[in-house]
């Protein structure tokens, strides 16, 4: 089973593990601002089951847990952004639906694998690069809050045998089936996504902060090491590139194999100064030597695919005469706005 399987890493997930001779059953509710679609799962529609369920609705998806062997459970809001102007609804879609499923894996499923993505969002501003999994946790926005609280969930549950969950700590990741047409989905999805628009990549501050980004399939190899595994080492797991780059880098390799034109510089945005983490560097040592996982694709291979996929099937992501897609999410019921930040 893989929750948010219509989603950009669920979807790359499923078509892999069809390609493997599983059987695939994806939940996914679709919730607007989430990134899921349909067309994610083209190639292999004819071989997977899409059950269009909220992952929290126990009632439709307990009869889905019967013959489970393992669970990839990704779905969930990723947006920092998206978290700090709706608090409530990230707090609804990363910390409660994700309560009540895992309760409901515990019950239909004692002792299951579940392989969850969190991100290294949790980890907050770091105080030391590169970052390993035994760095404080001290999230800076909503999103990292709840992605937090989720992955506790699965891992007390785990302590007292209910669970065989493991979490991952994703970076940035990147790659084919992007969510180019829901804003605030990532650094490396809005540089895609004005590259196809035939827009300037903007990079806010002085491009130095560094970033280590992972092609979708490399992210895909460690949730299936991960779900393999005979037996865990260790609950938590860092997912990053070995050599970070600064963002002004990426962008301009980025540029150059789009043949665009280099990107421009602005001062950042208060709003979103606040929530920005700065420089971060992944230690992921401890992946690499449990469960022999490392990237294998350089960002030059990974942009040139990614580049040439969305090129090839441009219209089922994004619509080039609606220009720059805007946010625009229903409010959340409750608190609707995230306390100004001083």
């Amino acid at each position: 089973m893989i929750t948010g399987g219509l989603g950009f890493i669920g979807s790359n997930l499923a078509i892999r593990l069809v390609q493997l001779g599983a059987n695939v059953t994806v939940v996914d509710a679709c919730i607007p601002g989430c990134g899921g679609n349909a067309r994610n799962l083209d190639e292999v529609s004819n071989d997977i089951r899409v059950a269009p369920f909220d992952i929290g609705d126990s009632d439709n998806v307990r009869p889905l847990l019967k013959r489970v062997d393992v669970i990839f459970n990704l779905a969930g809001e990723v947006s920092h952004t998206h978290s700090m102007e709706h608090p409530a609804r990230d707090l609804d879609i990363n910390a409660r639906s994700q309560l009540l499923f895992v309760h409901e894996c515990a019950r239909q499923l004692p002792g299951v694998r579940i392989v969850y993505t969190s991100t290294r969002q949790v980890y907050g501003r770091p105080e030391y690069l590169p970052v390993d999994e035994a760095h404080p946790v001290a999230p800076v926005d909503y999103n990292g809050v709840s992605k937090n609280a989720a992955g506790e969930y699965h891992l007390m549950l785990t302590r007292s045998g209910q669970l065989d969950a493991a979490i991952l700590r994703l970076t940035n990741i990147y790659g084919p089936r992007l969510a180019l047409n829901v804003p605030c989905q990532g650094v490396l999805s809005v540089f895609f996504m004005r590259l196809l628009l035939h827009l300037p990549i903007e990079i806010y501050g002085d491009g130095r902060q560094l970033r280590d980004p992972v092609y979708v399939d490399d992210a895909v190899e460690a949730l299936l090491r991960t779900g393999a595994a005979a037996k865990l080492q260790s609950r938590i797991y860092n997912v990053g590139f070995p050599e970070a780059l600064a963002l002004g880098d990426v962008a301009e390799t980025l540029c150059r194999i789009a043949g665009a034109a280099p990107p421009v510089y602005r001062p950042f945005p208060h709003e979103l100064s606040k929530i920005d983490i700065g420089s971060f560097a992944t230690d992921a040592t401890r992946i690499r030597r449990e469960l022999q996982w490392q990237p294998e694709v350089s960002l030059e291979d990974g942009a040139a695919r990614t580049l040439r996929f969305f090129q090839e099937r441009l219209s089922d992501y994004l619509d080039p005469a609606a220009g720059y897609p805007r946010c625009a999410l229903p409010r959340a019921a409750g608190l609707d706005k995230a306390p100004a930040v001083a």
